[in-house]
């Protein structure tokens, strides 16, 4: 099962554009890291510029709309994530509580969709795609 481990840091819906790192934050952050790759779990993982330096596209009325950031909606913003693949979503959750996070972030759990989550209909209607990287796997 693959899930994607989502951090939310509070606050950084508001971050500059030249927000600055602490290193030894960092570095805790890279052993944990670590960690994962070394458990054979770590598909993937990316951190995220801040809001204030991203766009969103909006399509009411049918109509694409570019809204550049900072958002003044946005509560809750995406600060990177992780994409591991694990027996369950225990162990999933077990890794995340391991994460060195502060006080103010937070992280969100959610498995992946697989095409074999889907009725037959729906697989193929997506028939094509599950010949791309990491699509479709079960």
């Amino acid at each position: 099962m693959r899930f994607m481990m989502l951090m939310i840091p509070l606050g950084y819906e508001s971050a500059p554009p030249d927000v600055q790192l602490d290193p030894e934050r960092v570095a805790a952050m890279m052993r944990y890291n670590e960690a994962l790759k070394e458990a054979g779990v770590l598909i993937t993982l990316e951190g995220l510029h801040p809001p204030s330096m991203g766009a969103r596209v909006s399509f009411a009325g049918g109509q694409p709309m570019v809204t550049d950031g900072p958002f003044a909606e946005a509560k809750e913003v995406l600060g990177g994530f992780w994409m591991i693949e694990v027996a369950s979503r225990e162990e999933a959750i077990a890794w995340a509580k391991q994460c060195p996070a502060s006080d103010n972030e937070i992280i969100e759990i959610r498995q992946v969709q697989e095409m074999t989550d889907f009725s037959d209909e729906v697989q193929q209607a997506a028939a094509g795609f599950a010949e791309l990287p990491h699509a479709g796997r079960a």
